[in-house]
């Protein structure tokens, strides 16, 4: 099935890419416009555009949730894949402040996306290559599975450094294909994976546990994370499901073709919580 193949820059200079998330500026601002869906992509004033990496998840360096600062995931792996990306894309000498970058070099490099459209935050969600576009900038192409194999996120699912999270707009073929990756991966032992603690499970004593100790799904810290937000220093659980419940994440399991939501897949039994499922069996619903 088609995608939008938009040419440009990828630059990293001020801002704070990790390991899924990173600016792209078109070669024209004007494409931009041409990316379908109900959401507008939210560009800067130079026409530089956040991109959300397609089919992919890495750990979080910087999450804030609603009415808190920013929080991470166990850095070093979180760290491992942003740095995993901007060498992949062709960045060197990366300096930065915190999560700022203050140089690299070069300073921008040439590449494209491939998209089908943008999430709720005005992120356009991509697939993302580096060098010369497969098809003319602002031109619907063809993606297939051999074109997949030539971006990043292939890359950083086949390294283990990112979790496989898919929504309904991922072609199936091309899921199918990450899918894999991730199961090769985690048979491997690479990257991410040894620390999994998704179906083993984690015993939450703290906000600690999940930003210093616990490797989870990226969607699973944010839920936890923005619940014990509300909290404040109680870290109990018990309405955690409940929470769950009215956010409200609508997903289908892949292998029994059931339509529910994300508190379904999700067992929470006193302090302990866990995926009932493997994150590639999940296709969540896009808000």
């Amino acid at each position: 099935m088609p995608m939008l193949c938009l040419a440009g820059t990828f630059r990293i200079l001020s801002t704070e890419p990790d390991g899924d998330s990173i600016r792209f500026y078109a070669d024209d601002p004007a494409s931009w416009a041409r990316v379908p869906g109900p959401n507008a992509v939210r560009t800067n004033a130079g026409g530089g555009a956040q991109l959300r990496l397609d089919g992919i998840d890495a750990l979080e360096t910087h999450y804030s949730p609603r009415g808190g600062g920013p929080l991470h995931q166990p850095i070093e792996l979180a760290h491992e894949a942003r740095d995993e990306l901007m060498r992949w894309l062709g960045f060197r000498s990366v300096e930065r402040t915190g999560e700022t970058v203050d140089a690299a070099t070069p300073e921008q490099l040439p590449g494209y996306l491939l998209t089908r459209g943008a999430d709720v935050y005005g992120r356009c969600v991509a697939l993302v290559g580096r060098g010369e576009a497969p098809a003319p900038s602002g031109t619907q192409t063809m993606v297939k599975v051999a074109d997949l194999r030539r971006t990043a996120n292939h890359r950083l699912i086949a390294a283990g450094l990112a979790y496989p999270t898919f929504y309904l707009k991922l072609f199936p073929d091309l899921r199918a294909e990450l899918a894999k990756q991730a199961r090769q991966a985690r048979d491997a032992a690479k990257g991410l994976w040894p620390g999994d603690r998704d179906r083993k499970g984690v015993d939450v004593k703290s906000l600690a546990t999940l930003t210093d100790d616990a490797i989870v799904l990226p969607k699973l810290f944010r839920r936890l994370v923005d619940y014990l937000e509300l909290n404040g220093d109680d870290p109990s659980l018990a309405g955690f499901p409940t929470y769950l419940a009215q956010r409200a994440d609508p997903l289908f399991i892949l292998s029994t073709g059931h339509y529910t939501g994300f508190d379904f897949v999700v067992d929470v039994r006193g302090q302990v919580v866990r995926l009932t499922t493997e994150p590639e069996d999940l296709v969540f619903q896009e808000a």
